[in-house]
């Protein structure tokens, strides 16, 4: 029996219609500093509360390389008596948020790969944080676009895009299903803190689908799947402590060290050499040469963290064109990041590029998807 050799057939990608720049950002951040500060004057001057700092444009860009992002909630976003996102409780009758978002993003991925959803045979919601425990935010994807078969939730954090893509793979080869969907949802603005100085530029919001299937299926263009390799190290580094035992301390949903946390010099110190030695090691191991890889799609978290490692791999400073940014735009939009990359710099490859798609994140977690284009 002939090896079965999965593919890449298409991505899809849903982008939230409201952007935030970081102007816009940073006049609301600001004036709920101003606020903060002035309904606290008596703790701050008693030493008992920490005054809070003003941000700045030239904070963030020099600090991330991000100038805006996309979001679902706007205006609650940039009200200053807020700073959070808002959405209407919708009835357990209507499609959800992040189902709504993924619906969006896999159908756009059908549509290019010109294939009916009664073809696909697997669904796998693959993200950082899932609206709800269950039901599964896959079944409700799956249900919604008419797929038969099975799904399920995945979460590795910044790395559930390219977790499911190894595990989408591992099914085609296994011949337990020869088109999968792997749907990767982000509200990454829901669960950051918005409030705080170092981190409140960070994130977007946004939905990408990655569809793999069996490549006697797969339309043309497609790109093979020549290797891919994951790998965690714990680190409590990157954490986020929202999950279900809040329930029962409702005053403390929302609180600070309920969402995102980080230590961001330590991240950038031990993830860097981290993952260029796991591009490099993987590569090796796929008898490809690192240095000679056409493009590299790598995570969209810190335009720092991108150049260092792309420098490792390619052995020189990388042009946007072998290792393209959505990050200014898009902001870290967590496991969609590297598929948006992909999604919108790919076009122009020859057949036989080869490059890596690469994520890297919480946990830590790290995956690489080696891919080559076929005509």
């Amino acid at each position: 029996m002939s090896e079965i050799i999965p593919v890449i057939s298409a991505t899809g990608l849903f982008t939230p219609p409201e952007t935030i720049t970081n102007e816009e950002l940073v006049a609301s951040f600001n004036a709920y500093v101003e606020l903060f500060n002035a309904r606290h004057a008596a703790e701050i001057a008693a030493g008992t509360v920490a005054e809070l700092a003003p941000s700045s444009v030239e904070f963030i860009e020099k600090a991330s390389g991000i100038k805006a992002r996309h979001v679902l909630s706007k205006a609650s976003l940039l009200d200053p008596e807020i700073i959070a996102p808002r959405w209407p409780e919708r009835p357990n009758e209507e499609v959800s948020v992040m189902a709504e978002m993924g619906i969006k993003a896999a159908q756009d991925a059908l549509q290019r790969a010109g294939r009916d959803p009664k073809d696909v045979d697997a669904v796998l919601c693959a993200a950082s944080n899932m609206q709800r425990p269950y039901p599964a935010m896959a079944i409700e994807i799956q249900d919604a676009l008419g797929i038969e078969g099975f799904a399920f939730d995945m979460n590795v954090a910044c790395s559930s895009a390219t977790f499911g893509i190894q595990t989408a793979a591992d099914f085609i080869r296994a011949g337990n299903a020869r088109s999968v969907l792997v749907v990767s949802p982000e509200i990454c603005t829901g669960h950051n803190n918005m409030k705080n100085r170092d981190s409140h530029f960070i994130f977007g919001d946004v939905a990408t689908a990655v569809l793999v299937e069996a490549q006697d299926m797969a339309p043309h263009p497609h790109w093979q799947i020549i290797g891919t390799r994951l790998k965690t190290v714990y680190s409590n580094n990157i954490r986020n402590n929202f999950g279900f035992l809040n329930c029962a301390t409702p005053e403390t949903i929302g609180t600070p060290d309920k969402l995102f946390v980080q230590e961001g010099r330590k991240v950038f110190k031990e993830v860097v050499p981290m993952v260029a030695t796991m591009i490099c090691e993987h590569s090796g191991d796929l008898g490809l040469d690192h240095a000679g890889l056409r493009r590299l799609w790598l995570h969209q978290a810190n335009q720092g963290m991108n150049r260092l490692i792309a420098q490792r791999v390619l052995g020189h400073e990388a042009s946007e064109d072998e290792s393209p940014t959505v990050l200014d735009t898009y902001g870290n939009t967590s496991s969609a990041g590297s598929i948006i990359a992909f999604h919108l710099n790919n076009a122009d490859l020859a057949a036989g590029d080869t490059g890596v798609i690469c994520s890297f994140g919480a946990g830590y977690s790290a995956g690489t998807v080696f891919i080559r284009k076929v005509a």
